[in-house]
């Protein structure tokens, strides 16, 4: 399988669905990663579960692209969320398409956490939907020791582990805990780049999470080493970078983003490609 690639919804995210999809589509993506809950209160949201004429455009739009959603976001289970409260949401990811559902786990009742993901696992499974639990630094599930420690008490078949890149740095991952963990935990990567230096606040870490990422081989991740203890599956492109979006507009960051994911990992792009992605 060659490599394949998806437009990350919070790398773009001032775009509507149907925005995304056309960016998408124009920029030679092969799927876009659809954000459909708020993850903060400030951000603009895309509720397509709750939108018929929204829902109507994208799909629309889908069809006509060829483009496919390789995963929705975000299940986020705290301690007064149900998974029944996500119904709504598979839902509309399966009528899309979706291949993936993410999910956080911000609870620290360890045990409803674990109870909780298990049915949302349930419910995700009839719609033909994997549910992948990230792990920000930040969270209570805050790094692949806990993550793999929910994924077996779960015992899912379609339950996964997300990697993001900058939350397997950001929790000083041991990388033989990748090369061991079963392959197919792994269904997509979110793949991006950052500064070396791991921020010592929350705040610092959420705000490179959110707002100061960078492309492949430009930060000082050791992507290198992590993703050769990685399967090869598609690569979601979640590189928001505000300064950048705000100096180029949308659907050219969203161009320069994917011509420097294809020199990272294919190798094979010119130089003069790469070159003016730093401008």
């Amino acid at each position: 399988m060659g490599y394949q690639y998806s437009l990350a919804h919070l790398s773009v995210l001032r775009l509507s669905p149907a925005e995304m999809i056309t960016v998408a589509a124009r920029t030679g993506y092969d799927f876009v990663s659809l954000r459909m809950t708020a993850v903060t209160t400030t951000e603009r949201t895309f509720p397509l579960m709750d939108n018929p004429v929204m829902m109507h455009e994208a799909k629309a739009l889908l069809a006509d692209t060829g483009l496919e959603v390789l995963d929705i976001e975000l299940a986020r289970l705290g301690p007064d969320d149900e998974p029944e409260n996500f119904q709504a949401f598979l839902e509309t990811g399966a009528e899309l398409g979706a291949r993936h559902v993410i999910c956080q786990l911000p609870d620290p009742d360890r045990d409803r956490a674990i109870e909780r993901f298990a049915r949302l696992c349930d419910m995700a499974k009839p719609l033909g939907l994997t549910v992948d639990l990230e792990f920000p630094s930040w969270t209570e599930t805050p790094d692949i020791t806990e993550t793999a420690r929910v994924l077996n008490a779960v015992n899912r078949s379609n339950a996964g582990m997300l990697i993001d890149t900058l939350h397997v740095d950001r929790c000083r991952a041991n990388l033989d805990e990748l090369t061991t963990a079963p392959r197919q935990w792994f269904n997509f990567i979110q793949l991006c780049d950052a500064a070396k230096e791991i921020p010592a606040t929350e705040a610092g870490l959420i705000h490179t999470a959110r707002c100061d990422r960078q492309f492949p081989g430009d930060g000082g991740l050791n992507l290198q080493e992590m993703l050769a203890c990685l399967p090869q599956v598609p690569y979601s492109l979640e590189i928001p970078n505000n300064k950048l979006i705000n100096q180029l507009g949308a659907e050219e960051y969203a161009q320069r983003m994917l011509v420097a994911a294809k020199h990272y990992l294919e190798g094979d792009y010119r130089q003069s490609e790469r070159e003016p992605l730093s401008a």
